[in-house]
């Protein structure tokens, strides 16, 4: 329920008409969804606009927009400028939304000569294609990752065999999140709060948990990307020399960091070299680099 028109609320107060844990609501507020509320002296004051951003923020985590991309819309939206123009898309279209396929979608996927039923039969197996009165859908991250890879020249068995094995890596990732929830946030979630509001905050609670997830799996995946590109670098001689300088070693490639400059490679202390580290605390005067 929003509240009346003028009506101020505290932190807590919002969060239970928003069904969050307060602490969703300022973490909101630090990746810049959720705008600052109004203060007098130490004491912060929501109101109604608060509610409805809230109410949009999970509308659109709902459709799969990370937190970045409603950050990022959000400001633009303040600028003016409509849900198209940052998206590209139109302004109720997102990733995770079923988008119908047309045979002309599946011809840029696929090449002519390669299009056979079996092939779109395997994709419905996998779970990438769903059949409906007659028509397949797919998402529409999946449409747009498969016309990358097709413009990339990637034969479609093996992008499908890559999904099979990706698919069992996240339904494992996934199977470790959701341990730790039952294991370390349900025992108290059900010992605090009633049947009336214990499905609400399990939700607030696992879409916090998912989008950090989210952003540990995207992190760790390009960590492992870019370790594998400097390793295939090596492997085919493309390390930068006296003989050799590509085009690309004085423009800022993150995934060729190292590549450019080694000394970046991390060494791995020991123990005591670690202690004195947290007993030597922070210099006060030193400068970050």
């Amino acid at each position: 329920m929003s509240p009346p028109s003028g009506e101020q609320l505290t932190v807590d107060e919002l969060a239970a008409r928003a069904g969050l844990p307060s602490s969703t609501i300022r973490m909101y507020q630090t990746k810049g969804v959720l705008h600052p509320p109004r203060r007098q002296g130490r004491v912060a004051h929501y109101d109604r606009s608060h509610l409805e951003r809230l109410t949009l923020v999970q509308r659109l985590q709902s459709r799969g927009f990370s937190l970045p991309a409603i950050a990022e819309l959000v400001v633009a939206r303040e600028k003016g400028a409509s849900v198209a123009a940052v998206l590209g898309v139109g302004d109720a279209e997102g990733p995770d939304d079923w988008v119908r396929i047309r045979v002309r979608d599946i011809s840029r996927l696929v090449p002519t000569g390669s299009l056979r039923p079996s092939l779109l039969r395997r994709a419905v197996q996998l779970g990438l294609v769903r059949w409906r009165h007659g028509w397949p859908h797919c998402r529409r991250w999946a449409l747009d990752a498969g016309n990358r890879l097709t413009g990339l020249g990637l034969p479609s068995d093996d992008v499908l065999d890559k999904f099979t094995v990706l698919r069992d890596e996240t339904d494992k990732i996934a199977a470790e999140f959701v341990e730790i929830f039952e294991r370390r946030l349900w025992p108290h979630l059900a010992a605090t709060t009633g049947e009336e509001d214990q499905l609400d905050r399990v939700r607030a609670l696992l879409v916090e948990l998912t989008y950090t997830a989210e952003t540990v799996v995207i992190g760790t995946l390009r960590e492992s990307i870019r370790e594998s590109a400097e390793e295939f670098a090596r492997r085919h001689g493309l390390l930068p020399s006296e003989d050799f300088q590509p085009a690309w070693v004085d423009e800022a490639v993150p995934i060729a960091e190292r590549l450019v400059d080694p000394e970046l490679d991390t060494e791995v202390p020991d123990e005591p070299a670690i202690r004195r580290f947290l007993d030597r605390g922070d210099d006060p005067d030193e400068g970050m680099t």
